[in-house]
């Protein structure tokens, strides 16, 4: 009959396990139950740390989207139906990142996937070009000269 609570008992290949293997076990156990406590938190860190990203990104793009619509309105002058056109230009760039802010703002990372992920389906050529256009420039900011 087996009996797990006596420190003298048998292991199933026959030797003794004492004191010395329940410590061990505790140990491993106490040390597996820290390293995913650890691994835990360094999760909670990196979504913290994403989410302030997404925020900070968000208000970088407002900033711009005023200043474009504060430069917009500054055209005048001889070129009045030019200045009108680019107005015009900028007011609607200016809008359109306005719209990009305020989605990084209140959509979370999960639905971002997600909605980019049916981008790319509806649209694969552009996509791919997208990606190469930006493997590009990621290669050639991390090339050493």
């Amino acid at each position: 009959m087996d009996d797990n609570n006596n420190p003298n008992s048998e292991t199933p290949f026959g030797q003794a396990e004492g004191a010395a293997g329940t410590a061990a076990r505790r140990k491993l156990s106490d040390t597996a139950a820290e390293v995913k406590e650890k691994v835990a938190d360094f999760g909670r860190k990196a979504v913290d740390n994403l989410d302030e990203s997404r925020k900070s990104t968000a208000g970088a793009l407002h900033q711009a989207a005023a200043k474009l619509h504060s430069g917009g309105e500054q055209l005048s002058g001889a070129a009045r139906a030019a200045a009108h056109e680019i107005s015009g230009v900028a007011h609607d760039a200016a809008d359109k990142l306005h719209a990009a802010a305020d989605y990084i703002h209140e959509t979370d990372l999960k639905r971002i996937g997600e909605d980019l992920k049916d981008i790319v389906k509806r649209y694969p050529g552009p996509a791919l070009a997208v990606a190469a256009v930006l493997g590009f420039l990621v290669a050639r900011g991390l090339r050493r000269d």
